[in-house]
């Protein structure tokens, strides 16, 4: 019997890359990282071999990265070599294979989350320097010492 691929998702984050093998009911799971590619290999529920073999596009940290395996994925953490770098894709290859998809419900641009967020900060700072100008402390000559109300 031959093999097939699994059904891949992943997306990109500042320090990750995430990866999803979509496969239900997966038995034998061999997960093999190193800091250029991953090698995942399984059976599905059908008793179908499925694998896959990815080159990254750019080196990871293969001992800071790990997988976790639920009833209808195997998802992996692998941590970037270079933090805060987008990943254009995930291969290393232009091309993309069939069985390889962005998974848009977890993508998000956070390359222009820095800017947004540092927007946020200045907009902050110059509230704060509004309220905290030094002005002169208000009288109290109307205070009555001898009250205790």
């Amino acid at each position: 019997m031959a093999r097939q691929h699994a059904q891949t998702l992943w997306y990109d984050r500042p320090k990750y890359v995430f990866i999803k093998f979509c496969v239900e009911d997966s038995t034998d799971v061999k997960v093999l990282l190193d800091d250029h590619r991953i090698v995942f290999s399984c059976k599905n529920g059908d008793g179908v071999e499925l694998y896959n073999e990815i080159e990254f596009y750019a080196k990871v940290n293969s001992k800071d990265s790990q997988d976790k395996r639920t009833g209808r994925t195997i998802t992996c953490f692998v941590r970037k070599w270079k933090e805060k770098v987008a990943w254009p894709r995930l291969t290393k290859e232009d091309i993309k294979p069939v069985w390889l998809s962005v998974d848009f419900d977890n993508w998000r641009d956070w390359e222009g989350d820095e800017e947004a967020e540092l927007a946020h900060v200045e907009h902050y700072a110059e509230l704060l320097s509004k309220v905290s100008t030094k002005r002169p402390p208000p009288a109290m000559d109307d205070l009555d010492e001898d009250s205790d109300t």
